[in-house]
């Protein structure tokens, strides 16, 4: 019989439930995503959000699967990286089932499972990584029996970046979709700082350039939204096309939300195909925070016994990718 984990994600405006089996079969991937049309995340209101989504979502994952409760075996949830506030609410929820299904729980490094599961929906072998989401930008291998951090922003993450700059422009929330919407339309270039440094990157002063552009009135927002695209993106190609050299490999992962945007698509693409390389790319609904990652993740905690104590399922928002869990 297979094992059945339940998955729970709550690290940022998603809350989400996966099931997933010990062969790999995603049975179930439920989500409720916060959404706002003016601001972005304010901690205390997704976390409401969480709060109050959490049982309908819990039944249509349920629902999907085709079981019931007591059908599962082990539960899963992030632990960190991520907002503390909506942390604690996926936290709570795979405490309390854990306890009333009297079954395992483990903590899962979110930056790690969004490796794992793209590996898993896509056949990748050993690729190098481009993990670009909201509050995490990160070029990842496994080296040496370990994952290793090869690059990474020095500031904020892509995604939160693409967000910022969508506020500025009053496109609303979460501003990635909304700023490939528009980049689509754009036909001229403009010229912004291109800021990578050796295998690292930064947005800040990009940031603070654009806003500068906005404030000038001279310039159309699909231009801009077209131009920040290209210059951000082309720096994340960079730097994973030399980590590939470095290590030697030939396969490129992508994973994290902002990895969505078919333009980052093509560009990987193309970076890869002028390599000998591949690149690798799953599904949306496994690109962005999903509890299916998670879910996974747990089988594959719980095949090298790593299983979470009650007195260890504190979150830790400030999680890095190569920090333990279970030291």
């Amino acid at each position: 019989m297979s094992l059945i984990c339940l998955g729970i994600e709550s690290t940022a405006h998603t809350f989400g439930i996966g099931i997933v089996d010990s062969k790999g079969k995603v049975l179930a991937n439920a989500k409720d995503a916060f959404t706002t049309q003016h601001g972005g995340i304010i901690p205390v209101k997704v976390a409401d959000h969480h709060y109050n989504c959490a049982e309908n979502v819990l039944a249509e994952a349920l629902k999907a699967a085709n079981i019931r409760l007591g059908d599962i075996h082990l539960i899963a949830f992030s632990q960190g990286p991520g907002i503390g506030a909506t942390l604690n609410v996926g936290a709570f929820v795979a405490r309390t089932l854990s306890q009333r299904l009297k079954v395992p729980l483990t903590g899962i490094n979110h930056c790690i499972a969004h490796l794992e599961i793209g590996k898993l929906m896509t056949k990748a072998k050993d690729p190098v990584l481009l993990y670009a989401s909201g509050a995490n930008t990160q070029i990842i291998t496994w080296q040496q029996e370990a994952f290793r951090i090869m690059g990474e922003s020095l500031d904020i993450g892509v995604g939160n970046f693409l967000d910022t700059f969508a506020r500025d422009l009053g496109l609303g929330f979460p501003g990635g979709p909304l700023v490939e919407k528009m980049a689509l339309k754009g036909k001229h270039y403009i010229e912004l700082p291109y800021v990578v440094k050796g295998m690292d990157v930064s947005f800040g002063g990009i940031l603070t350039n654009l806003k500068q552009k906005i404030a000038l009135k001279k310039y159309s927002k699909r231009n801009l939204c077209y131009s920040a695209q290209e210059t951000v993106f082309a720096m994340l190609i960079e730097v994973s096309e030399r980590a590939m050299a470095h290590v030697g490999k030939k396969e490129l992962l992508l994973g994290g939300g902002v990895t969505c945007n078919k333009r980052l698509q093509q560009m990987a693409e193309i970076m890869c195909r002028q390599r000998g390389a591949k690149s690798f790319c799953p599904q949306n609904q496994f690109l962005v925070d999903n509890g299916a990652m998670i879910a996974w993740n747990g089988i594959l905690n719980y095949k090298k016994g790593l299983i979470t104590p009650l007195s260890k399922s504190a979150v830790k928002p400030y999680l890095r990718l190569e920090e333990n869990l279970f030291a």
